[in-house]
């Protein structure tokens, strides 16, 4: 290798040109087994193809439950200012069951603002939107939780909670979608031909439904969640 360096470097001083073969410089070539690389190729695409194993479908159950939690607490908080705000849209409008010359709106009397009376109850609609939003959300989150250990079945006493646990939330979920109904009923009541002047009890009617199936909605979501946490 020294010979062949002193001769690079002293060709030029004579006027000379020294050819070198680049092969000389290259390793010997490597070998790839096709049939080899086609094997872990195989290996790679069975490992990706291969269904989770149940300590898998464990750990994706208890990573969804913590993030379903959340949103439950969260639906919860939501509901219960949804079902003040309502108590107070409801008596501002039609007091306790009081008649439609001694409604607080009436006798300038409404909670807040009189403008809860002749308008959109914003307030009211956007905790509704939010409150639904979150708890539809959590209904989700419960059916992308696996169950690989069926720990719903059996006369243990978690999974008799949990069982009553699911039965509630079917009584929510109908809760929702009702109440959901009737207050943009209530709300958008000219789209019946109802007006607060010459229809007053049937609004009051339609208002006192909507009122009684939120409770019922806010209790099934309560006793949900009170089986679970406690």
């Amino acid at each position: 290798m020294a010979t062949l360096t002193a001769l690079m470097l002293a060709t030029p001083l004579f006027g000379l040109t020294l050819q070198v073969d680049a092969s000389l410089f290259e390793g010997p070539a490597v070998a790839v087994d096709r049939g080899a690389q086609l094997s872990v190729q195989g290996v790679a695409e069975l490992e990706a193809t291969k269904p989770p194993t149940t300590a898998d479908l464990v750990r994706k159950r208890n990573k969804i439950k913590k993030i379903h939690t959340g949103f439950g607490l969260a639906t919860w908080s939501l509901m219960t200012l949804s079902v003040v705000s309502g108590f107070i849209q409801f008596h501002n409008q039609y007091g306790w069951w009081q008649s439609q010359a001694t409604n607080p709106c009436v006798q300038g009397n409404a909670i807040f603002s009189q403008k809860a009376c002749s308008r959109a109850p914003v307030g009211h609609v956007t905790l509704i939107a939010a409150t639904s939003a979150a708890y539809f959300t959590t209904f989700g989150l419960s059916y992308a939780m696996p169950d690989p250990l069926k720990v719903s079945e059996g006369d243990s006493p978690f999974a008799r909670r949990l069982r009553a646990h699911k039965a509630l939330r079917w009584v929510t979920f109908a809760g929702m979608l009702a109440q959901i109904g009737l207050g943009i009923a209530s709300a958008n009541a000219e789209w019946f031909g109802l007006d607060r002047a010459n229809d007053y009890n049937a609004l009051r009617g339609l208002a006192t439904a909507h009122l009684a199936v939120s409770l019922m909605t806010y209790g099934a979501l309560t006793g949900a969640g009170v089986i679970m946490l406690f």
